[in-house]
């Protein structure tokens, strides 16, 4: 079977009539973002966001349409805008591939009890690697527990959990995707959809749609806490994460270098700006132990993060020692919470989603009252 093109989506597009019964998608330059990956086809409609709600038999028949050419399994389509709502409303809800229904109210995950993000204010630090081991510590503690990948550019949750397989329609939920699952928790990835050699040349707006497709289309079912993987940053796709989903609390984590937390401030006033409340900073590669002469070595400084929490008055989680095993295990796909449940570092990442936990429930006052913002 040959391989889908750009242009068999833009044809048969171009028979699908655009608002208004004027003109077709594909005349009316509304079609944004093809994305073809084998038998899965994911694109934009740019739609005035006043109007999504009219226009969703729209994309219902773009859906049909494309899911008619041979070769297609799934479809996901996107109701984007250029321009974001001024009213100080949220986005308009989007819809996942072959979905039903409309999303939850106020942005919440229907059947999530609590939504934390794990973000840092740069890349390389070690964010998602943490945030996988920590949401295992959580279900270590016996708690229902899920995963979003938000990080659309670079998705890396597949590779860490060893866990390839395409998510499925769930057909008793109307058509939304069943989340994959991994050492007992559910996980979701745009890397799930796309190769990973495959670059998302996406914009604002369809970043900002998958995200949210991600979160309310997706048959999550109860969860105790799904713990989001954030975007490495302070761009659109955080704040706008930030902003339209409810989040319990956020935890920054950062390398102990001055450099780094540059860039981890700029995340925890992001998150405060926003009002959601900042449960803690990790120091990853806090320090490194040689296996041969058994000596500590400060490779990047230490204490940094620890002295910024301090400052800013919010709780220090923990400091994550640099380790090859750690990597070895990343990359292999078996996070050492699993892989290595009595290791060194499995016992620091469940102690870090025990105070994660706590704070949540309310059962520390720290982590729901507001940083002191300490300017020098």
């Amino acid at each position: 079977m040959s391989e889908i093109t750009k242009q068999q989506v833009l044809d048969a597009l171009s028979q699908v009539k655009g608002p208004d019964l004027k003109g077709d998608l594909v005349s009316r330059d509304m079609v944004t973002e093809i994305v073809v990956t084998g038998g899965n086809i994911m694109f934009g409609l740019s739609i005035d966001p006043a109007k999504a709600k009219e226009l969703e038999p729209m994309r219902q028949a773009a859906e049909r349409a494309v899911s008619e050419i041979e070769g297609v399994d799934k479809v996901m389509v996107a109701l984007t805008a250029e321009k974001a709502p001024t009213n100080g409303a949220t986005a308009p809800s989007t819809r996942g591939a072959k979905t039903q229904g409309a999303a939850p109210q106020s942005g919440a995950v229907a059947g999530v009890k609590h939504l934390v993000a794990v973000a840092s204010g740069k890349g390389g630090v070690g964010k998602s690697t943490t945030a996988i081991n920590v949401a295992l510590g959580l279900a270590a503690m016996g708690l229902k527990v899920g995963v979003l990948d938000a990080d659309v550019y670079g998705p890396s949750l597949p590779r860490l959990v060893g866990q390839k397989t395409l998510p499925q329609q769930d057909p008793t939920s109307e058509g939304k995707l069943q989340p994959a699952e991994a050492f007992g928790i559910k996980v979701m990835s745009m890397g799930f959809l796309v190769e990973e050699d495959t670059p998302m040349i996406w914009r604002g707006p369809m970043v900002q749609s998958a995200l949210q497709q991600m979160l309310n289309d997706v048959e999550w079912g109860e969860l105790d806490i799904m713990v989001i993987d954030m975007p490495p940053g302070t761009g659109d796709a955080q704040l706008s994460m930030a902003q339209q989903t409810p989040l319990a609390g956020a935890v920054i984590v950062s390398t102990p270098q001055d450099l780094s937390l540059i860039d981890a401030r700029k995340g925890l006033n992001m998150f405060i700006k926003v009002s959601v409340p900042v449960l803690g900073i990790i120091e990853n590669m806090s320090y490194f132990v040689c296996d041969k002469c058994d000596e500590r070595h400060e490779i990047f400084g230490h204490g940094g993060a620890k002295a910024e929490a301090e400052k800013l008055d919010l709780p220090f989680l923990g400091e994550i020692p640099l380790d090859k095993m750690v990597r070895e295990r990343s990359d292999s796909g078996e996070p050492v919470v699993v892989s290595e449940p009595d290791s060194v570092h499995a016992g620091i990442y469940k102690d870090i989603a025990k105070q994660i936990w706590a704070a949540v429930e309310g059962k520390t006052a720290t982590a729901s009252a507001g940083p002191k913002i300490v300017i020098e």
